[in-house]
């Protein structure tokens, strides 16, 4: 980055005005004590618009002893930073000229030749009527409507030698022209119109042959305004009911340290009402479909369920309550079996995921798995220990 000093002339002394004192003041607050500095960018951007679009060397002495700075680092901020012009600007118009590649292959050199006609021959220098100054900057980020241009905090785009020429005499006029696009061009769309995203939805308002605020204007039908309420509350409601959700599945993940008692009874209890229903969740699995099922464990002595990976102390409980103790009971279930049973499982699907019927198969045959030889490891963490236990 090229050197940059303050201005050799400078006003004698710079204060804010009434308005924008109270205003500086109301920022400092906003920060803890002891880090007041960190509003010195928003402060000396507002002395610049005070000051007629330049930073003065008072300017950053009054912001420097708002703040408890010492001076230099003041400096450092201001010089540092291109948004702070350190000399004066024009009155009407400072032309930041964007020289960046997609600009420069679109015409900015010759935007360029324009303000050196126009202003001056040579940057951040007053026209002679003081109205007027210009400079060449690095990419203000409207890359695909190259070449641009921005004054003061507007950006002009989609500009050729014709509409520089045309801003320029709008401004020397006291005008302010439209910015944005200067071709027929919404935003940063393709200058031929959308090509995706066409099938936008009837209830929002959109006039692509219109400018940004035209869009916002629009106006809007009584039908048109209702949709936009019932989607916004179709999506606070989906996204309490989401909430609900995952605050009953972290409630239920916290419960997993309940003896096994309370968990049977909790699963027995869930069942009951299941039936009571009258239907399951799946209006495709019948009753007809449920596995052979027993009152009681054979003999009272029920497997250990747990050996069977993807099987844990609460879902052991749900299978007991289900009627299901043994191994050789879930060897033989069957397809609509497995349907029935996944049906009555809080997360379908993890009976086949884990392959429950191949792993119950070698359990009742008296075979270990892998799963079932680290389970049953004495180093090992049990499926049915508290968490931290070994």
């Amino acid at each position: 980055m090229s050197v940059r000093r303050i201005a050799q002339e400078q006003p004698e002394k710079f204060e804010f005005n009434a308005e924008n004192m109270i205003w500086a003041e109301e920022l400092i607050k906003k920060y803890p004590v002891g880090k007041e500095r960190s509003a010195v960018i928003p402060l000396l951007w507002r002395a610049q618009e005070q000051n007629d679009g330049w930073t003065s060397e008072p300017a950053m002495r009054k912001v420097a002893d708002l703040l408890g700075m010492a001076y230099i680092r003041v400096y450092e901020v201001a010089t540092f930073y291109t948004m702070f012009q350190l000399s004066p600007v024009g009155k009407k118009a400072h032309v930041q000229v964007c020289g960046t590649t997609p600009c420069m292959l679109r015409g900015s050199k010759e935007l360029i030749e324009i303000c050196k006609k126009r202003i001056s021959k040579t940057p951040h220098t007053l026209s002679e009527d003081g109205d007027f100054s210009w400079e060449e900057v690095e990419c203000l980020g409207a890359c695909v409507n190259a070449p641009m241009i921005q004054i003061f905090k507007d950006t002009y785009e989609d500009l050729d030698e014709k509409a520089l020429e045309d801003l320029l005499d709008a401004f020397a006029k006291g005008e302010q022209p439209k910015p944005g696009p200067q071709i027929e061009r919404t935003l940063s769309c393709p200058e031929s119109g959308l090509t995706t995203l066409t099938d936008v939805p009837d209830y929002v308002p959109l006039n692509l042959s219109s400018s940004a605020s035209d869009v916002a204007e629009a106006p809007v039908s009584q039908e048109e305004a209702s949709g936009e309420i019932l989607t916004a509350v179709s999506s606070v409601a989906t996204e309490e009911k989401t909430t609900e959700k995952n605050e009953a599945s972290s409630k239920e993940n916290s419960s997993a340290d309940k003896s096994s008692d309370d968990l049977k009874s909790a699963a027995a209890t869930a069942l009951s009402e299941k039936s009571s229903e009258g239907k399951t969740a799946d209006d495709t699995v019948s009753d007809e479909d449920r596995p052979e099922y027993l009152d009681g464990p054979r003999d009272g002595n029920g497997d250990d369920l747990k050996m069977i990976k993807g099987v844990g102390p609460k879902l052991e409980a749900t299978l007991n309550a289900l009627g299901f103790y043994h191994f050789d009971q879930i060897a033989s279930w069957t397809r609509e079996n497995i349907a029935w049973v996944d049906n009555s499982l809080s997360f379908k699907g993890r009976i086949d995921r884990e392959n429950w019927l191949e792993q119950a198969k070698k359990l009742a045959s008296g075979e270990e798995t892998e799963f079932s030889k680290r389970a049953n490891y004495d180093d090992a963490p049990k499926n049915d220990a508290p968490k931290g236990d070994k």
